[in-house]
């Protein structure tokens, strides 16, 4: 009985001390992954990593993660060729079967999915700000985006006519779509300025515009977007994802 005690309690001895290490390990690559990401998407500060699953050490040997989890706070995505970029807010993407090199120089996810927001005065530089003319003696800008409930965005339109500026800016309620990596939004209801009549054309130049989002992290892509109260939120996913290297 003495011998099986001693026994048990070196077997209790050795299982914390390799819980112990695959957690110091756990943490070392956590931090190692995050330096790289940072360093790989020219982020301004380091992102979170988290490696689930257990035990870690027995993934490294096989040398594929089942599972981790990247989050970045602020990350600054392409805005088509001009050079220009936009903020996309708090993105979480969950890395599925990622495989690593040798020397973790590199590291692949086999798929990914995400979300992230987009305010609505981020999107709103994409709208027309300026005014312009809709018609003879009316001209009209988007001065605002909010949420308009059921997933649609509340645009607001002011316009000016015959000299003469509304006095309450007129409001139509949009949709909002994904098609690539582009947002779209689309009024549902065209506006009414005063009571002018205005080809339709010339009324969803002002309403309705678009936003490309390219360049996200690892090469993910746009799936789909919802109007919120704050902003748009949106879903991501992608294949052979790449998170380092």
């Amino acid at each position: 009985m003495r011998a099986l005690r001693i026994l048990l309690i070196i077997v209790v001895i050795l299982g914390g001390l390799f819980v112990l290490a695959d957690r110091l390990a756990v943490g070392f690559a956590e931090d190692e992954a995050a330096g790289k990401l940072q360093n790989t998407e020219n982020l301004a500060t380091a992102p979170d990593v988290s490696i689930n699953g257990f035990p870690f050490l027995t993934q490294v040997a096989s040398g594929t993660l089942d599972d981790v989890e990247v989050g970045i706070k602020d990350y600054e995505a392409t805005a088509g060729t001009n050079g220009k970029t936009i903020r996309i807010d708090d993105l979480k993407a969950n890395m599925k079967g990622v495989e690593f090199s040798g020397d973790y120089s590199s590291a692949t996810a086999a798929t990914a999915t995400g979300t992230a927001s987009i305010t609505y005065a981020e999107l709103l530089k994409t709208a027309k700000s300026e005014p312009t003319q809709v018609a003879p003696g009316v001209t009209a800008s988007v001065i605002g985006l909010s949420d308009g409930g059921n997933g649609k965005i509340k645009v607001a339109v002011e316009a000016t006519v015959l000299g003469t500026k509304l006095p309450e800016p007129v409001y139509v309620l949009s949709s909002v779509t994904a098609q690539g990596d582009t947002v779209r939004v689309k009024a549902d209801t065209l506006p009414n300025f005063g009571g002018v009549d205005i080809a339709e054309a010339k009324a969803r130049a002002i309403t309705d515009f678009q936003q490309n989002i390219e360049g996200l992290p690892g090469g993910i892509q746009l799936d789909r977007v919802q109007a919120a109260k704050t902003g748009v939120e949106i879903t991501v996913r992608g294949s052979n994802v790449r998170l380092a290297g």
